[in-house]
């Protein structure tokens, strides 16, 4: 049995971050700020009845709920334009949520900035511009760690023990990659923050069958350790390959699916949302 808590036995042109000791010393920014009211019970991770918007323009988030807890992967899943994406941005707080409440292991975290999310545990992989193209594989994953304090040596060999190619390829540049192997180094480097919860949208989009399988597999393999994992997914019949169920939900679909004891996959709880 390996002792990486991501795998199991189921089968620098822009800057040199270079760190031999492999310790994490950057700051990180710190925009708006807010209370964190701690609330007892309900899912691990939910956005609970969100209404917002961007700036000062109107409401295009309505009345929407999702949520995911530990041990679950809970995919959205439906056709463009039916506000996948802009649900997980108001998880992640890159929306004004003008109604409703974020709330991340008990904590009301509403009012924080995108960034003292990730200091509270969220790791967020955009669907598109997420690796720096210029800097090496290595780089990118050391920059994933630039909240930590402690030697993040252990956490870069568990991802590179779940992403091999990127162990082979850690000192050629982010941009020569393929687009599947840059979306491991896109997930890599939110795991390299130690994140309490995995947020991906589409991290499937634009590359090929054989590789959607694979990224997909990797993806069950850090939600067989207890991470929760939520995702924006297009393609519902991958989904439905991970033997989950499917749940139609206002022009967008949700599941939750959280893995047996006996191995079987269960579908939990599924909330509504816009």
């Amino acid at each position: 049995m390996s002792d990486n808590p991501y795998q199991d036995d189921h089968g620098n042109k822009d800057a040199s971050i270079t760190n031999l000791k492999g310790v994490g010393t950057m700051q990180p920014a710190h925009l708006k700020s807010g209370p964190v009211r701690k609330v007892e019970g309900g899912p691990f991770l939910i956005g609970d009845t969100m209404t917002g918007g961007y700036g000062k323009g109107p409401d295009i988030l309505h009345d929407c709920t999702i949520a995911v807890d530990k041990g679950e992967i809970a995919v959205i899943v439906g056709p463009n334009g039916a506000g996948k994406s802009t649900a997980m941005k108001a998880v992640f707080g890159m929306l004004d949520v003008r109604s409703g409440s974020v709330r991340l292991d008990g904590e009301d975290i509403t009012l924080l900035s995108p960034q003292d999310r990730v200091i509270k545990g969220m790791g967020f992989v955009p669907q598109t511009s997420n690796i720096f193209t210029s800097m090496t594989v290595e780089e990118n994953l050391e920059m994933g760690a630039f909240i930590r304090t402690d030697d993040f040596r252990d956490t870069m060999e568990q991802v590179y023990d779940l992403f091999p190619i990127l162990r082979d390829k850690r000192n050629q540049p982010a941009g020569e990659l393929s687009g599947g192997q840059r979306q491991q180094v896109a997930v890599g480097r939110a795991l390299m923050t130690k994140p309490k919860v995995l947020m991906l949208d589409e991290p499937t989009a634009g590359v090929s069958p054989i590789v959607m399988d694979e990224l997909f597999d990797r993806i069950i393999e850090v939600a067989r350790t207890g991470l929760p994992i939520l995702m924006v997914e297009q393609n519902a019949k991958q989904a439905l390959r991970s033997r989950t169920r499917l749940c139609p939900v206002q022009g967008a679909m949700l599941y939750r699916h959280r893995q047996g004891a006996a191995g079987r996959s269960r579908s939990s709880q599924i909330f509504p949302g816009g």
